[in-house]
């Protein structure tokens, strides 16, 4: 029947990653601002929570939370990064780059976890409001102001080349934005007296985390269910693959993430006019990272015409 040829072109197994759903694997050489910014953001987290319990304020609290993420969120494309680089082996054929959706999905559940116990608190303060240290307050948040605005500053040079790096750089920006936010409330808070804004700002604070990383835990769900990364679309991909010269028609046709940062796919491709040769599958491979950024591309030719099935909708052409 037909002459199958499986194609896996070496040459599109780099990690240099793409930008389909905002995941890029940053450079090796920003891994000392990955460490600083961790350990920053870390020690910064602990000094919150300590001066947040101690001044009575879940807005100072919430910001903890807040910077978790952040101290999460760097762990993450650190980690992606490292695992990027080990070699696959016999058990683990495509390495370990999976890893990073298990770490989001966990870093995602565990904030929303958090998020839901600082809010539930806040709420119940509105009704019974606390004294709050504004001084306090105020001190401990500007110090966040110069850690995160530290932190942008070391992922500044790189924001412009590596998609990764610049969510690095946008998120401690606008975490500097949030404790400018809190300084603002504790001063207030010291002027007139009014306790109530400490929760209001403590659930604004909140709401701004949930937005953020409500997307994290859609987004990591799916791909560890091994759905289309976010900012692919199947019917493209197969419009694209069907245009090319020689191809009949195409089945089977699978796309999927191995990590947050690398894609795979798999299809049959119909040629009834003869196997291409290796130069069309290495080109087709190459294109398609290009136009998609999908680094790992296996196709089966099949010569016969009587082996084109039609494709579901969602899936193609």
């Amino acid at each position: 029947m037909a002459r199958a040829a499986d194609h896996h072109d070496a040459h599109d197994h780099d990690h240099a990653g793409h930008d389909h759903g905002g995941h890029v694997h940053a450079p090796t050489s920003f891994g000392k601002a990955f460490a600083i910014g961790i350990a920053l953001n870390a020690g910064f987290v602990v000094l919150e929570v300590v001066y947040g319990l101690l001044s009575n304020s879940v807005a100072l609290l919430a910001d903890a939370g807040h910077n978790m993420s952040d101290v999460l969120g760097l762990g993450v494309a650190w980690s992606a990064a490292i695992l990027a680089k080990r070699a696959p082996t016999l058990s683990f054929t495509y390495g370990l780059g999976g890893a990073s959706i298990l770490a989001a999905l966990f870093n995602a559940a565990f904030l929303m976890v958090i998020i839901g116990g600082l809010s539930w608190e806040a709420i119940g303060r509105f009704w019974n409001p606390q004294p709050v240290a504004g001084k306090t307050v105020m001190i401990v948040a500007g110090v966040g102001i110069l850690i995160n605005g530290v932190c942008a500053w070391l992922f500044a040079s790189g924001r412009k080349g590596d998609l990764n790096i610049r969510g690095a750089f946008t998120h401690m920006a606008a975490d500097a934005l949030v404790s400018i936010g809190v300084v603002i409330a504790g001063l207030v808070i010291l002027l007139t007296g009014w306790l109530w804004l400490d929760p209001a700002v403590s659930l604004i604070i909140n709401a701004i985390i949930i937005g953020g990383t409500w997307g994290l835990l859609r987004d990591s769900v799916t791909m560890s269910l091994s759905a289309v990364p976010p900012g692919l679309q199947t019917q493209q991909v197969g419009a694209f693959l069907s245009a090319a010269a020689g191809v009949q028609g195409i089945h089977d046709l699978h796309i999927w993430s191995m990590s947050t940062t690398e894609t795979a796919l798999t299809a049959h491709l119909v040629m009834p006019g003869g196997h291409p040769g290796d130069s069309f599958l290495v080109d087709l491979s190459g294109q398609l990272k290009q136009r998609f950024g999908i680094g790992h591309a296996t196709f089966q030719v099949e010569t016969d015409p009587h082996t084109v099935c039609p494709l579901e909708p969602d899936q193609v052409v």
